[in-house]
C-alpha cells in the first residue's frame, strides 16, 4: 500500500556503480551469512581465534566453564523427569518404526550425549518422534518386508539415518538452512496433524489386540483392515487399552490446566507401563491373548557401522527415506528449540542446530540408533521441570544407560497395548484444530496447504501430503515473484497522504493523474505481467474519464518506493512503457517517495 508525502520532493544523485566482485561478495553474505557468525573472530589473536572455533563447534566449551551446582541440581530432576517419559516413548516409537523395541532406547541414549556437546538449545530434548518412525515404516517398507527379512529391514533404517545426519549436517555446514523454510508452518500444522491421524488410527491394532494388519497408511486402507477383522478383536486388550488411554488423557489434562503439575503427565507413560506390566504379570493375561513386548536385549548401543546397507537395489529408496525423514527431523527440532528459545530470552543458531542433528544421526547410525530430533513433547516437559542446560539431556542418557543394563528385563511383561495408548495419547496432543482454525481466519490460501498436506496424508500416502503442500507453497511463492501487487492510490481528504483506493474507498482521484504503485522487486519472471498490467490500468482509468467526461489522463505516475531490486529485464519493460505511454501523449514519472516523519 502507498505511503506517500508530497510535501518535499528531492532530487537524488544517482549513486555510482558498484564493483561486480563487491557486489558478488555482498549478495553471497546476504544470502549465507545473514547473522554474520564470523563476527566474534574480527581482531582476534590466533589463539583466541583457534578457542572460540572449538567453542562454535562445541557450544558446551563456552557455557560448561559457567556451570554451577545449582545449575546441576536443576538439570538432575529435569533429567530424570524427561527419562521417565522418554523410556516408554522410545519403545512405543520403536514398534511404530517397526523396529525392535530396543532400538528405542538405544536412540535415547547415544544421540543425546552427542547433541549435549554440540546443542546449542538449552531446553532441547533429544529423542526419537512419532511421525519420522512411522515414515520411516512406511518408506521402507515399500521395498523391505520387516517379517519376511527382519534384518535387512534394520540394516535399512540405520543407513537411512545415516543419510538423513548426512543431509542435515551438509545443510547446516554450508549455510543452507532456508531450504528447511519451504516447509512453512501451514505446511507443517496440515503435515503433523495427518501423520498424527494416521499415527493413532494404526495403533488400533494393539489395542483390539490384531497380530495381522495392513503396511498402508492412507486412512482407507488401516479401516478396511480394522473392520475386516471383526472376529478378531479382543475385548480384554481394548478395555485394557482404553483404560490406559483414559489415563493419559486425564494426566495431560490435570498438567495443562496446572502447569505446576507438569510432572502427573511427565510421569503417566512410565505410570501406565509400570502398572500395565504389573497387571500383566500377576494375571496371566498374556496366556488370555494379552500381547507383551517379551524379552528385551540387556546392554548399551553394540556397534552398527559394518550393518549399513549400500546395496543397489535398496539405495535410492534409503536416500529418499533419509532426505524426507531428514527434512522433516530437521523442521520439527528447529521450530522447537526457537520456541522454548524465544520464551527464555536466548538465541539458536539454526545451522549449528544443524550440524548437531546431523552428527548426532551419524553417530547414531553407528550405534544402533534410528533417527532422532527434538520433540515438541519431551522438549516441553523438560523446559516445565525447569532444566538449565543440555546436561539434563546427558542425565537423560545416564539414566537410559542404567536401564539398559539392569532394568530391561522388567519390560518381558509390558503389554503392547499400554504402548500404542501412549502413542495415541501423543499424537492428538499433534492435531492442532486451535491453528488451523487460526489460519483460515488470518490467510485462507495458508489454511488450503494445511489441509491439502492433511488431507494428502491421510487419505494418500504421507509422501504425497507432503509434497502436495511443499508444492502449494513453492507455487504461492512463485505467484509472489510472477504476479507482484500493483495498487491505483488516490488522496485520503483533508491529508497529503495516498493510499490504495481499493482498500480506501473514500480516496479522492487528482485530476488527470494516474498513480500506480509496484509492491515488488521487478524481475524477468514478473516484467511481462507488469507492462500488461500497468497497460491495463492505463486503458481502465481512460475509460473511465470518457464516461464522466473529466479532463484527460495526463500523467502517470509509478510509485517505486517498495520495488528493492530491477534486472535487465524490468529495465527493458520500463523502456517499452515509456514509449507506449509516450505514443498515447502521456507523460510518465517514476518516483521513490520518502514518507517525512
Amino acid at each position: 500500500m502507498g505511503n506517500t508525502d508530497f510535501e518535499r520532493v528531492h532530487s537524488v544523485a544517482i549513486p555510482p556503480p558498484q564493483p561486480f566482485s563487491k557486489s558478488l561478495k555482498n549478495n553471497l553474505k546476504e544470502t549465507f551469512f545473514p547473522d554474520d557468525p564470523l563476527r566474534q573472530f574480527k581482531n582476534q589473536p590466533p589463539a583466541r581465534r583457534f578457542i572460540l572455533g572449538l567453542q562454535y563447534v562445541f557450544p558446551i566449551l563456552e557455557w560448561g566453564r559457567k556451570y554451577s551446582l545449582d545449575f546441576f541440581k536443576a538439570d538432575l530432576i529435569a533429567g530424570i523427569t524427561i527419562a521417565s517419559l522418554a523410556i516408554p516413548q522410545g519403545i512405543s516409537y520403536a514398534k511404530l518404526a517397526n523396529l525392535p523395541p530396543i532400538l528405542g532406547l538405544y536412540s535415547s541414549f547415544v544421540p543425546p550425549l552427542v547433541y549435549a556437546v554440540m546443542g546449542s538449545s538449552r531446553d532441547l530434548a533429544v529423542g526419537t518422534v512419532a511421525v519420522g518412525s512411522l515414515l520411516t515404516a512406511s518408506m521402507l517398507s515399500d521395498v523391505v518386508n520387516v517379517n519376511e527379512n527382519p534384518t535387512l529391514y534394520l540394516h535399512l533404517a540405520f543407513t537411512a539415518t545415516l543419510f538423513a545426519g548426512l543431509l542435515e549436517a551438509t545443510l547446516g555446514i554450508f549455510r543452507l538452512g532456508f531450504i528447511v523454510d519451504f516447509l512453512s508452518h501451514a505446511t507443517i500444522v496440515g503435515f503433523m496433524g495427518g501423520a498424527a491421524t494416521v499415527v493413532s488410527l494404526q495403533q488400533l491394532k494393539g489395542i483390539l489386540g490384531l497380530s495381522h494388519f495392513t503396511h498402508a497408511t492412507d486412512v482407507i486402507a488401516v479401516m478396511r483392515s480394522i473392520f475386516s477383522q471383526t472376529h478378531k478383536w479382543r475385548w480384554e486388550s481394548a478395555v485394557l487399552g482404553c483404560c490406559f488411554l483414559f489415563y493419559l488423557l486425564l494426566a495431560r489434562y490435570i498438567s495443562k490446566k496446572r502447569p505446576n503439575l507438569f510432572w502427573i503427565s511427565a510421569t503417566a507413560p512410565l505410570t501406565s507401563v509400570i502398572l500395565g506390566t504389573l497387571l500383566v504379570y500377576l494375571t496371566r493375561a498374556e496366556k488370555h491373548g494379552v500381547q507383551v513386548i517379551g524379552q528385551l536385549k540387556k546392554g548399551i548401543n553394540p556397534p552398527s557401522i559394518m550393518d549399513l546397507e549400500f546395496d543397489s537395489r535398496y539405495l535410492t529408496t534409503v536416500i529418499k527415506t533419509g532426505i524426507v525423514t531428514g527434512i522433516i527431523s530437521l523442521a520439527e527440532g528447529i521450530a522447537v528449540g526457537r520456541s522454548f528459545a524465544m520464551f527464555k530470552n536466548y538465541h539458536i543458531d539454526g545451522n549449528k542446530e544443524m550440524i548437531a542433528f546431523g552428527m548426532m544421526n551419524i553417530v547414531g547410525s553407528f550405534t544402533s540408533s534410528y533417527l532422532t530430533t527434538g520433540p515438541f513433547s519431551r522438549s516441553a516437559v523438560n523446559f516445565n521441570a525447569g532444566c538449565k542446560t543440555a546436561v539434563s539431556n546427558i542425565v537423560m542418557a545416564l539414566a537410559v544407560m542404567i536401564t539398559l543394563l539392569f532394568l530391561t528385563p522388567l519390560f518381558h511383561h509390558t503389554p503392547l497395548v499400554v504402548l500404542s495408548s501412549i502413542i495415541i495419547a501423543a499424537m492428538l496432543g499433534l492435531i492442532d484444530y486451535e491453528a488451523a482454525i487460526h489460519l483460515w481466519q488470518v490467510d485462507k490460501f495458508d489454511f488450503v496447504v494445511c489441509m491439502s498436506a492433511y488431507l494428502g496424508v491421510v487419505f494418500a500416502d504421507i509422501e504425497i501430503g507432503l509434497i502436495l503442500a511443499v508444492g502449494l507453497s513453492v507455487l504461492r511463492v512463485l505467484l509472489f515473484v510472477a504476479r507482484p501487487r500493483t495498487f491505483v492510490l488516490g488522496n485520503i481528504p483533508e491529508t497529503r497522504i495516498y493510499r490504495s483506493v481499493d482498500q480506501y474507498p473514500n480516496t479522492n482521484n487528482v485530476p488527470g493523474i494516474l498513480i500506480l504503485e509496484i509492491n515488488a522487486p521487478i524481475y524477468f519472471a514478473n516484467a511481462s505481467y507488469l507492462r500488461e498490467r500497468i497497460c491495463r490500468w492505463i486503458d481502465d482509468e481512460e475509460d473511465k474519464i470518457k464516461l464522466s467526461g473529466k479532463t484527460s489522463l495526463q500523467y502517470v505516475i509509478l510509485d517505486m518506493s517498495a520495488v528493492g531490486n530491477i534486472d535487465t529485464s524490468g529495465i527493458s519493460m520500463l523502456e517499452e512503457v515509456k514509449k507506449i505511454i509516450d505514443r498515447r501523449g502521456i507523460k510518465v514519472s517514476l518516483l521513490y517517495l520518502v514518507q517525512s516523519c
